[in-house]
């Protein structure tokens, strides 16, 4: 076998390993190495220590030049510097802080102020209570970034009250769904920061990006969730006074001031000072990690366990999330020494795609690659298979990285692997079954490829606000 057969070999083995459901992370860095070790093997270079064996040499001198000579390869010194570089790099510096923020704010009870708030500033609007859960759940996946997470304490939170309002059960399951993985999209985003990572793509430029497209999938949602509340108004009826009471304009007021406010301006803070060059995305989580904690204690809501709690999520998620980047290098820099990027760039240019249909056809797989995987091991594992494409058909790396965000919308989304669908499941009443969720997730699936079409018509909904803000 040809060393380029040898690395397609080695991407089919790993795609049978991952769905055999092995550590994803591990299994990159074990094939990285596993197959490294021929792709780097030196003979002379490995067996060097030999020379240094004398006749009279004892076993236990022995068996050390032996092992000293099976490690002499570049595969571990290969391994060693990936490691370095990932754990050094500046960007990723910012995902454990905007992690700890996310975690602290979920435990710091502004949710259910912010949810109650809005329903009753929202209550003659039809479909109030879905607009106030819709918006709750952008608000807060943009504080967190953690899907699991919004979806679920949402789940908690304005499932059983929408329920209780005699909502459709798939029309109130599907806006909670979709809802809590607007943080994926929304800035400050840690997928945006980890593709930033793997593109070399300015994450500032990013995020200013992402802004339109992430508000122009909300309003997508909220035209949706209006609409058919208008023409439908069984699915969605209006709440009655016991429901959601008529309180003074004065107290609705004083009620979004604590509970609207502080959050809204946490974010504004943390992204504006980004945007606008007051600080780097490190030290803007930083500070948005201290007012989390801030706001927890206004809150009375911070205790020794929920610190506790948030620190250890932030240190597992994080450690996934370089040991995945890890694995992936060691990974990618293997592969492409055995030729197989060259391969794979060959092949496509081959087929004379236009851009329109590159872009199509790397969506597409992204988007099948979405039911097995989780987002965090598409933008590390296989975005970079499609990033040294992008020079070839002219493409924007930082128009791609978007639609990207945008297509992972789905991976939560698209049955049967519909991971914000079993969040929910996992805290929703008895009653509600798995396929009432699907079916209600599906109408805020064609509303993310309605975005995603805007964007390849309408491109300058991406590049405006970078071209506005930072120049061409």
């Amino acid at each position: 076998m040809t060393d380029p057969q040898i690395a397609l070999m080695m991407l089919g083995l790993f795609i049978i390993f991952v769905f055999l459901g092995f550590p994803i992370a591990f299994t990159l860095m074990a094939m990285g190495i596993g197959f490294g070790y021929y792709a780097y093997f030196d003979a002379r270079r490995m067996w060097r220590s030999f020379d240094r064996m004398a006749e009279d040499t004892g076993w236990l001198d022995s068996t050390s030049l032996w092992i000293e000579g099976l490690f002499n390869n570049r595969i571990f010194d290969l391994f060693v510097n990936q490691t370095f570089t990932v754990m050094s790099n500046e960007v990723l510096t910012a995902v454990p802080l905007f992690l700890f923020m996310g975690y602290i704010v979920e435990r710091a009870n502004i949710v259910d102020r912010l949810f109650s708030t809005l329903n009753i500033a929202a209550k003659n609007m039809p479909g109030s209570m879905g607009v106030a859960a819709l918006i709750t759940c952008a608000l807060f996946a943009t504080a967190t970034g953690i899907v699991g997470a919004v979806v679920t304490l949402m789940g908690l939170l304005a499932l059983p009250a929408m329920l209780k309002a005699r909502y459709d059960p798939s029309f109130a399951s599907g806006i909670i769904c979709a809802g809590g993985t607007l943080g994926i999209l929304i800035p400050p985003s840690i997928m945006l920061i980890v593709y930033a990572a793997a593109s070399n793509v300015s994450i500032v430029r990013l995020y200013s990006a992402a802004l339109l497209p992430g508000l122009t999938l909300v309003t997508l949602y909220l035209v949706y969730v209006i609409g058919r509340s208008i023409l439908q108004p069984s699915i969605a009826p209006r709440p009655t006074k016991e429901e959601v009471p008529d309180i003074p304009k004065s107290q609705l007021a004083i009620m979004i001031l604590t509970s609207l406010v502080p959050l809204a301006f946490l974010i504004l803070a943390v992204l504006g000072s980004i945007l606008f060059g007051l600080a780097t995305p490190s030290e803007a989580a930083s500070i948005g990690a201290l007012g989390g904690i801030f706001l927890a204690f206004v809150y009375r809501a911070m205790t020794w366990q929920r610190m506790r709690e948030s620190v250890y999520l932030t240190v597992r998620t994080t450690a996934m999330v370089c040991w995945l980047f890890v694995g992936s290098y060691t990974f990618s820099a293997v592969f492409s020494y055995l030729g197989g990027e060259h391969l794979i760039s060959e092949f496509v240019q081959g087929l004379n795609l236009s851009p329109l249909m590159f872009l199509l056809l790397a969506q597409l797989i992204i988007f099948l690659l979405g039911w097995p995987l989780e987002w965090s091991e598409i933008i590390i594992i296989f975005v970079p298979i499609f990033l040294p494409l992008l020079a070839f058909f002219q493409i924007d790396p930082l128009f791609f990285g978007i639609l990207v965000a945008l297509n992972l919308q789905t991976s939560f989304l698209t049955p049967p692997m519909a991971m914000s669908a079993y969040y929910l499941k996992g805290i929703a009443p008895p009653e509600i079954k798995l396929t009432q969720i699907f079916r209600g997730v599906m109408p805020f699936l064609v509303c993310v490829f309605i975005s995603m079409a805007l964007m390849y018509l309408f491109p300058q909904i991406v590049f405006y606000l970078p071209e506005l803000m930072y120049g061409k």
